[in-house]
Formats: C-alpha cells, sequence, structure tokens
C-alpha cells in the first residue's frame, strides 16, 4: 500500500470529505458571527435562517442575499462577509495549507492530495509552491483592482468609504461573489446606478475574468508568457473558450437587449452582462427588463460557469467544451476527442457528461420544486436555481419572497456548485476498487 493510502485510511478522511467539511465548517462559523447584534447596523439578533442564507451565499461566492448588504449589515457584518468571500473563493484548503506553510509545519503528501484535489491540479507535485503562488496572485490583482476603483469610489463617497468601497468591491470581482455596497443608493441595485460608468465597467469585468479563468492558467501565463504553444491543453481550452463565452454572447445581448442605451453604453452593457453571467452576480442594468430569450442565455451561461481551480462555479468551461468536443467527434464520426492536437482521454469525457447531467438536473428539478411551492413562473424559478448551483447571485428578485423551504433549496445547490459536484459525490460514495474483469458487452441504439 502506497504511503498516501495508508495515511488516508489512518486519518480515516479522504481529500473530498475534507474538502466538503471545511467549507461547511466555515458557513458555519460565518453564522454564528452574523447572527449577533454587532454584525447588524440595528444591533438586533438576526435568526439564524438568514445568517445562514448570507454565510452560505458569501463562502459559496454566490451573492444572493435576503438583507441588502450595504443597509442591513454593520461594518463589522460587511468585515465578516468579505471574508468569508475572500477564503471561499481561493478556498479553505489553500487558507489552510498557508497558515501550515507560514508555521513550519510539516506539510505531508497527504495534505498535497488535499489541496490537488481542492483546486483540480492535475499533478500533486508543486502543491506548496502553488500555494504560495494563488496567495501572491490574489493579493496584487485585488490590490491593484481596489487602487484602479478608488478614483470613483472615493470621489461618490469620500476618502475613508471609498477606500472601503473599493477594496470590498475589488475583493468580490476578483472572487466572482456579486456582493456590493450600492444599497446606500437604492437596495438591491447592485451596479445598475453605475452603468454608463465605462471606466468603472471595465475594471469590474477585468477582476471577473481574472478570478474566473483559474490560477493554474495564471501559472501557465507567468511561465510561458506570450509563447501559447507551449501552454497546457487545459491552459488552452480554458482561454479559447472563456473568449467564446464572453464575446458570443455579448454579440446576441447587443442586438437583442438595452435597444434604449446609447452606442456605448449599448456595447458596454452587452460585454458586462455577458461576463457577470458566468458566476460574477453584478449587474449594471435592470434584469427585469430582458425578454425571455436574453433570460434563456443567461441561463445556459449561468449553468457553465467559471473554469477549474477558479474562483468561480459552476460546472466549469473545461466541463462544456469536452462535451462539445465529444459531440464534434461523433458527428465527424472520429474515434477520439480531440483539441489543440492532443487527445482527450475517455474518462475526462465520461466525467464531463456526468457533471454536465447533475447540473442540467438539479437546475431543473430545484426549479421545478420552488416553482410549485411558491407559485412563481418556472422560467423565474429556473434562473433562481441556475443562479444558485452556478454561484452566479443574479436574480430576478424572488429571492426575498421565497419560502424557507425554497431557500432551503438553493443554499443546497450553492453548496454543491461550489464545492463541486464530482467533489461531493467521491466523498459521499466509496470508490469500488479497480478491476480487470469486465461485463459482456452488448450494443444499444442512440438517437
Amino acid at each position: 500500500m502506497s504511503e498516501l493510502k495508508k495515511r488516508k485510511k489512518r486519518r480515516g478522511l479522504s481529500s473530498f470529505q475534507v474538502i466538503i467539511m471545511s467549507f461547511f465548517g466555515l458557513i458555519m462559523a460565518g453564522t454564528l458571527l452574523l447572527m449577533l447584534p454587532i454584525s447588524s447596523a440595528q444591533h438586533v439578533f438576526t435568526p439564524f435562517p438568514e445568517a445562514l442564507f448570507t454565510a452560505t451565499s458569501a463562502t459559496c461566492v454566490t451573492g444572493l442575499i435576503v438583507h441588502d448588504t450595504a443597509t442591513y449589515w454593520s461594518f463589522f457584518g460587511q468585515c465578516v462577509i468579505i471574508t468569508l468571500i475572500q477564503i471561499g473563493g481561493m478556498g479553505v484548503i489553500t487558507i489552510g495549507m498557508a497558515v501550515m506553510r507560514a508555521s513550519g509545519m510539516k506539510i505531508g503528501l497527504w495534505h498535497r492530495s488535499t489541496m490537488q484535489d481542492s483546486i483540480a491540479a492535475p499533478h500533486v507535485g508543486g502543491m506548496v509552491r502553488l500555494t504560495g503562488f494563488i496567495l501572491k496572485t490574489t493579493v496584487l490583482i485585488e490590490l491593484i483592482g481596489a487602487l484602479l476603483l478608488l478614483p470613483v469610489f472615493c470621489k461618490d463617497f469620500g476618502i475613508l468609504k471609498g477606500i472601503w468601497y473599493s477594496l470590498f468591491h475589488s475583493i468580490s470581482a476578483f472572487c466572482n461573489a456579486g456582493f456590493d455596497l450600492m444599497g446606500t443608493r437604492e437596495q438591491f441595485s447592485s451596479l445598475t446606478t453605475y452603468g454608463d460608468n465605462i471606466y468603472l465597467n471595465c475594471i469590474i469585468m477585468l477582476l471577473i475574468i481574472s478570478g474566473g479563468i483559474g490560477f493554474l492558467v495564471w501559472g501557465d501565463i507567468k511561465a510561458n508568457k506570450y509563447r501559447f504553444k507551449r501552454y497546457s491543453l487545459q491552459s488552452k481550452i480554458v482561454l479559447f473558450s472563456t473568449l467564446l463565452l464572453i464575446v458570443l454572447p455579448a454579440v446576441l445581448f447587443f442586438f437583442t437587449e438595452y435597444g434604449n442605451l446609447n452606442m456605448p453604453e449599448r456595447i458596454i452593457s452587452s460585454f458586462f452582462q455577458s461576463v457577470t453571467t458566468r458566476t460574477a452576480g453584478f449587474n449594471s442594468q435592470d434584469l427585469s427588463q430582458m425578454n425571455e430569450s436574453g433570460v434563456a442565455v443567461m441561463i445556459i451561461l449561468m449553468l457553465i460557469g467559471g473554469s477549474p481551480g477558479s474562483t468561480a462555479g459552476g460546472m466549469k468551461t473545461v466541463t462544456f467544451a469536452v462535451v462539445f468536443l465529444a459531440a464534434i467527434t461523433v458527428f465527424s464520426r472520429r474515434k477520439d476527442v480531440q483539441a489543440f492536437k492532443r487527445r482527450i482521454g475517455d474518462d475526462i469525457v465520461r466525467n464531463a457528461g456526468a457533471v454536465l447531467f447533475m447540473y442540467l438536473s438539479l437546475a431543473f428539478i430545484s426549479g421545478v420544486i420552488i416553482s410549485r411551492v411558491d407559485n412563481l413562473p418556472l422560467l423565474t424559478c429556473l434562473f433562481e436555481t441556475s443562479s444558485g448551483i452556478g454561484t452566479v447571485g443574479l436574480t430576478l428578485g424572488i429571492t426575498t419572497k421565497l419560502s424557507m423551504l425554497s431557500k432551503a433549496i438553493l443554499m443546497v445547490l450553492m453548496f454543491f456548485g461550489r464545492v463541486g459536484g464530482l467533489t461531493l459525490i467521491y466523498a459521499a460514495v466509496p470508490s469500488s476498487g479497480s478491476t480487470n474483469s469486465r461485463l459482456p458487452l452488448e450494443k444499444i441504439s442512440i438517437g
């Protein structure tokens, strides 16, 4: 038995179970803090269900809220929320590894394997170095984002408040959380009051994209610079699919939405909606004014989400790309799924199909249940459940009106979307073990 297997057996927990427990523990700690009177602006106890929903949304970097962040929560409460967002975005395991490294504790093979599973890294080697890279990259990008946002928020809210707003929104955008402090102008308004501010929209979009492409891709960019051919297959797929998923929906939104805006605002709003829909959760325009076709496209984008090893949720761009490539393989009657002159393994294709099935099934079934329980339009409920499982945070305005059962469903979806479907399944279902025996083969008809 290998050293890694011995340690896993001795500890009694798999790395997937540790990941789930760490996120659950963070959520409960955040819930208890948010329940305290010091966390609310009115210094009252926040009911457990409301604090739990907020803590779950923040830890899972979603952005769905039952209380306006700016007006209901005190400065302390907002600090708790942004801390949950920061830890949830980078990953509890990443923070734990960083603390162990800083304190001089020995980081064993089991810890490295858990870190590998938490960020979907291809190899267990280099996990300690990668942890440091993640922390440095996160702090650097968030500080740059905050500095770039300072001119806007300091002008509108003063120096001290402007600094806090800049830091809060930079962290929220990079972690793809979607929490905002714009409720001081209009509750639950997100960034709609800045819909015509092209500068701020561009900064927020760049932060969202930076957090959404993943730390593994940033590592590839750092190592290989502009030599795209040297990038790993995953980095190539992430960058190419991200570009397509930004440009194509933006073109669609431009021609089908925002007809009342002038040309510059229409262009920036189309791109902003395309970027933020894949797990970020900010909105610069009123979503209730969008037509059903636009809402349907947003549902698809929310389910796809960001990329593996990023601060974003969803089924991931690579999953969507692999399923798409598998379909192309069938249509072209090729034997292997290929991309950038490389073959993708059958096990990866099967995993991608399973993840796609899980996300579609859970979003649809949950949407139907919420629609039935709260007597709401199905499309609106599907938008809400897709936003939850994709850890997006966008809403058509029904979150605060939902019953406790529906909110509980959303919390489960948010947790599922952040931790990952395969992680939950691997944690719950023991491995059947490898075997060389196979059942007899028999063909069936498809299509």
